[in-house]
């Protein structure tokens, strides 16, 4: 049996064997080539529309190992061609096929690993590639068609189709420009810009016919807010004089101007309703409807001028007619937050700095005194402490408790 075993291995008996290692070393080379391949290219997939899932440097190591078995087949079947041409022995021969047939076959199953580890995502990741051409193609006649339609339309100078129609235009050049070199993700993301234009081109062609109608109903709105915010106007002048006779002239200083800061914007409103209603009539219902908003916009300033001087008098006259309550709501909150630093275990930290509050609003009580008092400074000054007190009972319920002195 050795005897015959060693003749194998010589000129007389080379074929037989060299022909049966080839068929083994051949069968297991090409199953780990196919699987190899079908492999690489999903990777190649996946890198192409998913980059961000780093395929590629997990599949690296595996095509390494598939390529080292590559070139030992490759070099080992020229080894025994030579030997078959040649007529000379195969040292170890069997050996080195059951050792090149493992390697092959655990190169092979390190793909299996990775695919089936990866299976879903790098499925997943070829029917995107496979379909991105098509889609950028789809989203390019889209858009060609609605920019037809844009072009074609009535409302075609309306600010927002033409913002829109230049946006399609930019995005399809942008696809257009991209070479066959450009990695699939970058179509499609080009292709999803591209698409998101047109449909915004679309909705601004939908909504154009509305857009008169819209614009008459602002501007009659516009106009009417006009006309009752003029009449609000009207009580802040004797407002402001009644602040001046029954208080200290610090109490209403801050709203010297707000008479005619509020009468500049009813003005810029008024301004803003004219040049509305010149565009609506040139039939630019868009630009119409802008101008509505600005003039709201001058419309709410002029109210908050109304409405400082109007809610500072009768503030001031509440204050005035029971200054105490103010006061009384002031330490009712400092007394809430006292308790939640004992509740909690922090009066050691915060205990003197709310029993400061407590003087502070001493002294504020005591300086309403002669025959005008500042309620303004009164009520400024006790905000101030309130806010203090809140911002003190914000951090004390933030910090870990609690704790023991």
């Amino acid at each position: 049996m050795t005897g015959r075993r060693r003749g194998w291995f010589r000129s007389s008996g080379n074929t037989e064997w060299i022909s049966q290692a080839r068929s083994t070393l051949a069968a297991a080379f090409l199953d780990m080539d196919q699987r190899q391949s079908a492999a690489e290219a999903a990777v190649h997939a996946s890198a192409q529309v998913f980059p961000e899932r780093r395929m590629s440097a997990q599949w690296e190591p595996v095509r390494s190992r598939c390529y080292d078995a590559a070139g030992a087949y490759l070099a080992f079947t020229e080894e025994l061609d030579n030997a078959e041409r040649d007529g000379t022995a195969v040292p170890q021969g069997q050996m080195r096929v059951d050792t090149l047939v493992r390697q092959l076959t655990d190169a092979a199953r390190a793909v299996d690993d990775l695919y089936r580890g990866n299976q879903s995502q790098l499925e997943h990741a070829v029917v995107v590639l496979g379909t991105v051409p098509q889609f950028a193609q789809q989203v390019k006649v889209a858009a060609a068609g609605v920019r037809g339609q844009a072009a074609e339309s009535e409302y075609v100078d309306y600010p927002s189709v033409r913002q829109c129609a230049a946006a399609v235009d930019e995005s399809l050049l942008t696809l257009e420009a991209l070479g066959s070199e450009v990695p699939a993700a970058t179509v499609r993301e080009a292709a999803g810009r591209l698409e998101s234009a047109t449909k915004a081109l679309a909705e601004a062609l939908a909504q154009a016919p509305s857009r008169t109608g819209a614009a008459a109903n602002a501007i009659t709105s516009v106009g009417t807010r006009i006309a009752a915010v003029r009449t609000r106007g009207e009580r802040l002048a004797p407002a402001y004089s009644e602040l001046l006779r029954e208080f200290n002239a610090a109490s209403s200083a801050d709203l010297a101007n707000n008479g005619q800061d509020s009468q500049r914007a009813i003005d810029a409103a008024d301004a803003a309703l004219v040049r509305a209603r010149a565009a609506a009539a040139e039939n630019n219902p868009e630009f119409a409807l802008e101008l509505t908003t600005s003039a709201r916009g001058y419309l709410a300033e002029a109210e908050q001028k109304v409405d400082a001087v109007t809610k500072r008098l009768t503030l001031l006259r509440e204050v005035r007619a029971n200054p105490q309550e103010k006061a009384k709501a002031v330490r009712f909150r400092l007394r809430d937050a006292q308790m939640l630093a004992v509740s909690r275990g922090l009066v050691g930290e915060w205990g003197s700095v709310l029993d400061a509050q407590v003087d502070r609003i001493d002294r504020i009580t005591e300086n309403l005194s002669g025959r005008h008092p500042d309620y303004w400074a009164y009520v400024a000054e006790l905000d101030a402490v309130a806010e203090f007190v809140a911002g003190v009972v914000d951090r004390m319920r933030k910090q870990a408790g609690p704790r023991r002195e």
